[in-house]
């Protein structure tokens, strides 16, 4: 069963704020347009939305997804143990390569917040674009069969 594409951000600058976009394009290699976080093996971020609720029930908080500071949050899509594997966001595919750690950025947002992501993929997942393309919250995300 497919997920849905529930939030885009973009980080303008290092270690600056996470900007809230409806649409967005991906560029092959690259990443996020206009991120500061550009090439290498962690061109884009990815947090699952239900994991994020988790978090925040099981510490009684109620922080914005925006404070994972991940360009993307999914809905309807499990992230745990999902290296290697190719997700399509709207006509672009992913490449998952690995889990996103938290930093202590989390613990600035809450105490306690980055060692509880520490579990199962808590913090989400970071992947390489394979695809240039326009995306756009409310879009289509499944695990590439192909």
């Amino acid at each position: 069963m497919p997920g849905v594409l529930d939030a885009i951000y973009v980080k303008r600058a290092r270690l600056g704020p996470m900007d809230a976009r409806l649409r967005a394009s991906l560029v092959a290699g690259r990443g996020l347009k206009g991120n500061a976080d550009q090439g290498g093996r962690r061109q884009v971020t990815i947090v699952a939305r239900e994991r994020w609720d988790e978090l925040m029930a099981n510490l009684d908080l109620s922080l914005d997804p925006a404070s994972r500071r991940a360009n993307l949050v999914v809905k309807g899509i499990e992230l745990e143990d999902s290296g290697g594997r190719v997700l399509r966001v709207g006509p672009c595919r992913v490449r998952l390569i690995g889990e996103t750690r938290p930093c202590e950025r989390m613990e600035e947002a809450a105490p306690g917040l980055q060692d509880a992501m520490r579990e199962r993929w808590g913090g989400g997942a970071y992947g390489e674009v394979l695809d240039d393309g326009e995306i756009a919250v409310g879009d289509e995300v499944r695990w590439d069969t192909t």
